[in-house]
């Protein structure tokens, strides 16, 4: 039945199949998932009442920092972890089968990139032999394996090594593309040389994050200083967590868009079980059926607001006194 679930995950292409699956999925996961499970029943919820993807009850992502999520009795292939960076205890994802995740990540970036193997893959990021608990780290890896252009590779720690190869490649010609966290590409624009590189065949993906390196900023800022010293018209953005399997991805703007088998829902800050209007700043819900062997409805620690068109923009994250939603969910 999963096996059967998995190729109709990824076989989406209306919402009313996303809403269909959806259901389908969260009864697999009822079913099959303890802690999900207890969850769901103790918010004195039936599984029966759920006829609709808005009846769905989402899981606070805090509960992957005490509890292993799993649905299924699958053997564990790889255990994600999240860096942990605010002094709490990081996530963990549990992965029963990498398969899902490698044909979740490359079909959504070939959906809005095209295939990797048209770039030379660039990143700002630890290396894989650094840090391989990280979801991010893994997939950057593959797309820079599975580009097969010689010169892709991680830099995070070699600013002059990447400033001459961006020289080199752009001069080639060549199409490139720069995964990079917030403080490094702030780093390397530092540099006054940066400056002086063709940005014109470069494609800049920040992943968000100052990692206690810098002080937080909005992306919006982000966005203006980088392109104020890089030249170029837009930042695009990749969006993800630890606790999902699939991206959203923004070529500029700050507007994000999923792939077929995720969507994002925005609910009320208060009531955690309600939902707001489009256009409406909310906490944001994402569904993301990728995460068929864990749990594929996750409630957010992020604020943001979606749009009919299925777009949606990240404002940031809860403050204190904006936790009072997920606290009610938790207690």
């Amino acid at each position: 039945m999963v096996k059967q679930l998995i190729t109709e995950i990824f076989s989406i292409n209306v919402s009313e199949q996303l809403e269909a699956l959806s259901l389908k999925v969260f009864r697999f996961q009822y079913e099959n998932n303890l802690i999900y499970r207890d969850f769901v029943n103790n918010l004195g919820i039936s599984n029966r009442e759920v006829r609709s993807i808005r009846d769905i009850p989402f899981l606070p992502v805090e509960v992957f920092k005490k509890h292993k999520v799993i649905s299924g009795n699958e053997k564990v292939q790889a255990v994600f972890k999240s860096s942990g960076t605010t002094g709490g205890l990081g996530s963990s994802h549990v992965i029963t089968d990498l398969s899902v995740y490698n044909r979740s990540f490359t079909n959504c970036f070939e959906l809005f990139y095209g295939k990797p193997s048209n770039y030379c893959i660039l990143a700002l990021l630890p290396s894989y032999l650094d840090n391989a608990e990280s979801s991010l780290i893994y997939m950057v890896d593959e797309f820079i394996k599975s580009s097969g252009h010689p010169d892709g590779g991680f830099y995070l720690d070699n600013l002059n090594e990447l400033e001459e190869k961006l020289s080199e490649l752009s001069n080639r010609g060549d199409q490139i593309l720069l995964f990079g966290v917030s403080f490094a590409l702030l780093d390397f624009c530092a540099k006054k040389s940066a400056k002086n590189i063709d940005w014109s065949n470069v494609t800049v993906m920040e992943t968000g994050g100052m990692k206690g390196r810098r002080k937080e900023i909005i992306r919006a800022d982000l966005h203006k200083q980088l392109m104020e010293v890089l030249k170029v018209k837009s930042i695009h953005s990749e969006y993800g967590m630890t606790e999902l399997l699939s991206q959203s991805y923004s070529k500029g703007e700050g507007l994000f868009n999923s792939p077929p088998w995720k969507k994002v829902l925005i609910r009320d800050v208060n009531d955690p079980l309600s939902y707001v209007d489009y256009g409406m700043r909310g906490g944001i819900n994402i569904i993301d059926l990728a995460n068929i062997y864990s749990c594929a409805f996750i409630s957010t620690a992020d604020l943001g607001l979606a749009y009919e068109n299925g777009s949606f923009e990240v404002l940031g994250r809860f403050d204190n006194s904006d936790l009072r939603g997920c606290n009610l969910l938790l207690e």
